[in-house]
C-alpha cells in the first residue's frame, strides 16, 4: 500500500501506523457519521399540505399560553415575525398591556351597539341602523359599507395581513373573522385570497421558514429552529443558504458570495477568454496562448513556464509532472510588474480557475455515483469475502463535500487577503502570515482530494482479494484524513481569519461532515 501522505505528519498515514485494525475503527466512526445523517434534521420541509399545520401549531402555543383567540395570536405572531419565542420574551419582560399595545392587539369585547348612542358613520356621514354598523375590538364603529370598501382595498393592495382600523390614529387590527363576514357579501372570491395572505404569512414573515429558490418553484418552505445561518437540502434536492437565499456557498460569506457571483457576471466574456486562452510569462509578462496539450509552455522570450500557475519552470518534464515543482497558491510576485488594472484582473483570473476547475471536477464526479453503484453490484453478486460496502459510499459522499467546500474556499481566499472588503483589518504583514496558513493548509486538502477521486475511480471491482482489501484501506483512510483537512481549514477561517475581524457580517454556516443538512417533511 502507498503511503497517502501530507506535508503535516498529523495526517500521515501508512503501512505501519494504519493497520486493518485502526482503520476499522476510522469505518465504525465514519459509520456514527452517516448514521447521525439519517436522523431527524433540525430542518424541516413545510408543503402545501402541511404548511396550515405547522401554521396552527405557533398559533396553539401563543393561544393557549396567553388565553388569546386565534385572530388576536395571529396577530401577535405576524407582528413578531412569527417568532413564539420573542413573543414570550416580550410577554415577561414588558407584561401583556405593552405586548399588545405594540402589537395592536386589543382583547376586550366591544361588539354591543347598544352602548353606542349615534347612527351615523363617520366615515360617510350618513345615518345608518344599528344592525348595519360594526364595531371593532378598538370600539370604533362604522357602517358595515365603509368597513367593506375597507377591507377590498386593503386585500387588493396586498395589505391584509394587519388590516387596521379605519379611525384616524387608530393602530388596532381589525377581526379577521369579521373581515370575512362583511367581505364574503359583496366579493367572496376576495375572501380565498384573503385567507392565502394570512395562510402565506407564516412563510413570508416568518424569520425561521424561507421558500425553497429552486426554479421553477417545488412549492415548499424550509424551517429551520436554530441558526439562521445554516445551509440546508430541499426534499426537492436544491441545496441553498439559508440566509441569503443564494445556492450553499460555505465558507464564503453572503457578502463574499453576493459580490463574486455579480463579478463573475459583469467580467465572464473578458475572462472567459482570456483563462481559456493566455496566460501572462513570468519573464516578459507578454500574454501567451497554449497551442498543445502540455502545460509546460514556452514563451517566445524562451521562458519555461507552468499553463496552470504561470510560474516559471525548467524544462524537463514529464506527462504529469514538473520537475522541481508544484503549484496552487498565488502570489503577488506574479504579477508584481503589470499595472494596477491588469494585476487585479490576473489575481481574479488566478482564483476564478481554480474555482471553476473544482466545479467542473464537482460536476463530473456526480456521475462516479452510478459507476460506484454498478461496481457495488458487481462485487455483491461475486464471491467476495468483503460484504459491506459502505466504506465506497461514504468516500464518495466525502469526496463530494470536501470538493465543494475547497472549490469555494477559492473565492473566499480572493477576497479575504485582497485589497477590497478587509484593508483596513489586517497589516500587510499579518495579511501574509494569514494567507501563508490558509495557503498551506488549503494545497493539503486539494492533495488529498485528488488522491481520494483517483483511488475511487481505480477499477476495484475487478480486483483480486488483497487487492480490493488495500483500496477498502485507501478510501477509508483518505476519507478520514479529507474530512480533517476540511474541518482544521474551516477553524483556521473561522477562528484565525474571520474571527479577529471587527465587522460581524462575515458569518458562515458551520462545517459538517455529513455535507448540508437534508430537511425531513414536517408531518
Amino acid at each position: 500500500m502507498e503511503d497517502y501522505a501530507s506535508t503535516d505528519e498529523e495526517y500521515y498515514y501508512g503501512e505501519d501506523e494504519c493497520d486493518r485494525d485502526s482503520l476499522d475503527g476510522l469505518e465504525e466512526e465514519e459509520s456514527e457519521i452517516q448514521s447521525a445523517n439519517r436522523k431527524d434534521s433540525s430542518s424541516k420541509v413545510i408543503t402545501k399540505d402541511s404548511l396550515l399545520a405547522a401554521q396552527k401549531d405557533d398559533l396553539q402555543r401563543v393561544m393557549d399560553s396567553l388565553s388569546l383567540k386565534e385572530h388576536h395570536a395571529r396577530t401577535l405572531l405576524i407582528h413578531y415575525r412569527w417568532d413564539v419565542n420573542k413573543v414570550f420574551s416580550v410577554f415577561v419582560e414588558k407584561g401583556t398591556d405593552k405586548l399588545y399595545k405594540e402589537a395592536g392587539v386589543i382583547v376586550e369585547e366591544l361588539n354591543d351597539l347598544s352602548s353606542f348612542h349615534f347612527s351615523m358613520c363617520q366615515v360617510c356621514m350618513e345615518d345608518v341602523p344599528a344592525n348595519e354598523m360594526t364595531a371593532m375590538d378598538c370600539g370604533h364603529c362604522f357602517c358595515n359599507n365603509c368597513w367593506t370598501e375597507h377591507f377590498i382595498v386593503k386585500i387588493n393592495e396586498g395589505q391584509s395581513k394587519r388590516i387596521s382600523c379605519m379611525a384616524h390614529k387608530c393602530n388596532t387590527i381589525c377581526d379577521e373573522g369579521k373581515i370575512r363576514n362583511l367581505v364574503c357579501t359583496s366579493q367572496p372570491d376576495l375572501v380565498e385570497k384573503f385567507d392565502r395572505f394570512l395562510l402565506e404569512s407564516y412563510i413570508e414573515d416568518n424569520s425561521r421558514v424561507k421558500w425553497c429558490p429552486s426554479v421553477p418553484h417545488c412549492g415548499n418552505a424550509i424551517r429551520v429552529e436554530d441558526d439562521k445561518y445554516c445551509e440546508v437540502e430541499c426534499a426537492c434536492g436544491m441545496q441553498f443558504c439559508f440566509s441569503c437565499s443564494l445556492e450553499a456557498h460555505s465558507p464564503c460569506s453572503c457578502l463574499m458570495w453576493d459580490r463574486w457571483t455579480r463579478k463573475c457576471q459583469n467580467e465572464s466574456a473578458t475572462v472567459n477568454w482570456i483563462t481559456v486562452h493566455t496566460k501572462p510569462c513570468p519573464s516578459c509578462h507578454k500574454l501567451v496562448e497554449k497551442s498543445g496539450g502540455c502545460n509546460l509552455v514556452t514563451c517566445i522570450c524562451g521562458q519555461h513556464f507552468c499553463w496552470l500557475c504561470a510560474k516559471a519552470t525548467g524544462s524537463a518534464h514529464t506527462w504529469d509532472n514538473i520537475e522541481g515543482h508544484s503549484c496552487g497558491r498565488y502570489t503577488k510576485e506574479q504579477g508584481k510588474n503589470l499595472e494596477r488594472g491588469k494585476m487585479d484582473l490576473f489575481r481574479y483570473i488566478h482564483y476564478h480557475n481554480r474555482y471553476k476547475a473544482h466545479t467542473e471536477s464537482l460536476e463530473a464526479e456526480v456521475h462516479l455515483k452510478e459507476k460506484i453503484q454498478m461496481k457495488i453490484s458487481k462485487l455483491e453478486a461475486g464471491e467476495s469475502a468483503l460484504k459491506d460496502f459502505s466504506w465506497v459510499v461514504n468516500g464518495l459522499y466525502r469526496l463530494f463535500r470536501s470538493r465543494r467546500f475547497l472549490s469555494y474556499s477559492y473565492p473566499f481566499a480572493y477576497y479575504m487577503f485582497g485589497d477590497d472588503l478587509f484593508k483596513n483589518e489586517m497589516t500587510k504583514k499579518e495579511r501574509e502570515i494569514k494567507q501563508n496558513l490558509f495557503d498551506d493548509q488549503q494545497q493539503q486538502l486539494e492533495a488529498n482530494i485528488e488522491k481520494l477521486s483517483m483511488v475511487l475511480e481505480e477499477p476495484f471491482d475487478v480486483y483480486a482479494e488483497d487487492n480490493l482489501i488495500d483500496t477498502r484501506m485507501k478510501i477509508i483512510a483518505l476519507s478520514k484524513i479529507t474530512d480533517d483537512l476540511c474541518k482544521k481549514l474551516y477553524e483556521c477561517i473561522e477562528s484565525d481569519l474571520l474571527g479577529p475581524l471587527q465587522q460581524a457580517i462575515h458569518i458562515i454556516a458551520p462545517y459538517k461532515s455529513i455535507g448540508v443538512e437534508k430537511a425531513s417533511k414536517l408531518s
